[in-house]
This record gives C-alpha cells, structure tokens and sequence, in this order.
C-alpha cells in the first residue's frame, strides 16, 4: 500500500480482505491507519491471507500489538526520514549499530536474527563455541533425516538471552549437510526442512553449575549430547546418549561407540599406532560394567578411511566416526 490516509481509512478490512485471493500477502509503509488490524489479524488466522509487512501501526509508536508475534508478519519501527537531516541522522544510527556490533557483539534492530545487547554479548561469547560444538557434533553423528530438536539451558546460561545460542545449536546442528547455512539463516532453514525446535530452561543443573543439551530426533531414533563450561569459559562435553563423559573436543576426534570388555583402550592404541596416528586425549564413558559404553579420542591428523575401517573391524567396536571441529 502507498497511499494517503484521509480518504482511504481502514480500507483494508474484513469485507475487503475478503475479495482478495486466498494467500495474498499485504505490505503497508504508508499510513497505519489504511488497515482494520484486528480483521488482518483475523485473516492471518484464517489463511485468507499468507503474510504481511508493516512499518506503519494505528498507534505509534507501537509498543504493543496483536500482530506482533504472529509468524506471518514481518513488523518494523516506522522510520519517515523525510528531511535530509532526518537521513542523516538515520545513516549515523545504522554506522553506530553496525560499529556496536564488530565492538562488542552487541546486535540492536536486526531484522534476521535475535537481539543481543552490549551487556549480553560478553556473557553469552563464552556459551557460543560450546554451543556450535554440541551442535556440530549431534549433526556429524546423525545419519538419517532429522524431525526434531530440544535445546535445554539449565543454570547459569538459563538466565541469559538464549535466542543466539538457539540459532548457533543449529548452525552447527545443519553445517554437516549445508555449506551456507549459519546462525542468521539456521532458524529458517529448520523450519523449512519441518524440523520441530524446542527451546526448555531449567533453574537446577544437577552437577553442573550451567549446561546446555540438545536432543535430536531422526527417523530412527532419539540421541542427545550435553556440554558444560570449565573454567568460565571452556567448552566441555559431558554427556552423550546419557552416559557420562567429559572431554574437550579437538580439531579431529574420533567419536566410538563400544562394549564395554578388557581390551579395546590397548587394540584401539595399538591399531593406530600402526596407522602412525597419535592419540591426543582419550576419554571414556559407559552406562554400567559390561555395558554400553563411548570414547571420543583426539588425535594429531585426521585418520583415512582404511583406518577408521580397521578401527570398525575390531571386536568390542560398535561403531566408529570421525569428527571435525
């Protein structure tokens, strides 16, 4: 719409919107008052129309509305600038925010991702790579399509803005199976793919003074993968597939699934070192003697697949993968 308001009040409402085709999506930057918004709201609800993008609102400035919120309108501030001081005034706030950003990590007014203030940006960094990490590693482990994820914040990080640690899971949750995708676009292309994303806060943390879990639903089954910050600020797996465990993750890992019998920590050495690859870190984890249990080894070079074949052919080993981080 681009249009006067006197003569066209609310001549976008309930019988109006009714003519239109079914799916129409309306884009107001005129004049807020052009559109009846509780029968747009109405129609959004209905489907009779798919979408729309305001930059005008009948009350302005708008601090509260029934639109807001809704998944299939696009809301900004109304922003006239229609004096050359005006704009720039407007390209100095733009430069400033931008600045802010590259700073200090302080994101104000994005329209594709969440906001992150300056106060919040240094708190959340430390939460980022753990974040893309236990992502990234429940993507790398993950073999057939995925229908949901549950990112649960207990502690410390539950008290933040966890919008940007959401889009960051993703990233890394989808970077094994798209190149371009990160934490602007991450949150989209989940939901294109129809993959259900759950976001769940808890006050206690158990053993942990902060964590962050994410569970993956694929066709096939259910997995998940937890992780903790040491030291403030360093990243720390600690459960997967609820068996404890707890390792910093490397550039190569190898990530093995295993019985748990005498014998596997010396063929498992003893297969690499054959294959001249040098154990970085070893950690274990099993759910109860003589169970199932993991180990994720770091190692100095990423192994070919004729060793990880090797690795496989041995006894107690379940399953075997190499990761990269």
């Amino acid at each position: 719409l681009l249009s006067p308001l006197l003569e066209t009040v609310n001549m976008v409402n309930a019988p109006t919107i009714a003519k239109m085709k079914k799916g129409v999506r309306i884009v107001n930057c005129a004049r807020g008052g052009l559109v009846v918004e509780e029968d747009l709201k109405a129609a959004l609800e209905s489907g009779q129309v798919a979408g729309a993008a305001l930059d005008v609102f009948a009350e302005e400035p708008a601090r509260e509305n029934d639109l807001f919120g809704m998944e299939q309108v696009v809301a900004t501030p109304h922003l006239g600038a229609s004096t050359t001081e005006a704009q720039e005034k407007v390209a100095l706030q733009v430069a400033e925010q931008i600045a802010d950003y590259l700073l200090t990590g302080a994101v104000v007014n994005a329209l594709n991702m969440p906001s992150v203030s300056a106060e919040e940006a240094p708190k959340l960094k430390p939460y980022m790579k753990l974040a893309e990490q236990i992502g990234s590693f429940a993507g790398q482990a993950t073999e057939s399509a995925l229908k949901a994820a549950t990112i649960e914040y207990g502690g410390h990080v539950a008290e933040l803005n966890t919008k940007p640690l959401t889009a960051i899971v993703l990233q890394g949750l989808l970077s094994p199976l798209l190149e371009t995708v990160n934490m602007v676009n991450a949150p989209t292309i989940a939901k294109e793919r129809d993959i259900d994303i759950t976001e769940v806060k808890h006050e206690s943390t158990g053993a942990y003074q902060t964590f962050i879990k994410l569970t993956v639903t694929t066709e096939h089954q259910t997995r998940s993968v937890a992780g903790t910050l040491f030291a403030g600020d360093r990243p720390r797996i600690v459960q997967i597939k609820e068996i404890e465990i707890e390792a910093e993750l490397g550039p190569n890992m190898l990530y093995i699934t295993n019985h748990d019998k005498p014998g596997f920590i010396g063929a498992l050495g003893t297969t690499l070192g054959e294959a001249g690859i040098n154990i970085a870190t070893f950690h274990l984890g099993r759910n109860n003697a003589g169970g199932d249990a993991i180990a994720l080894i770091a190692v100095d070079e990423a192994p070919s697949e004729e060793v990880l074949q090797k690795v496989c052919e041995l006894p107690q080993v379940v399953q075997v993968k190499a990761l990269h981080f």
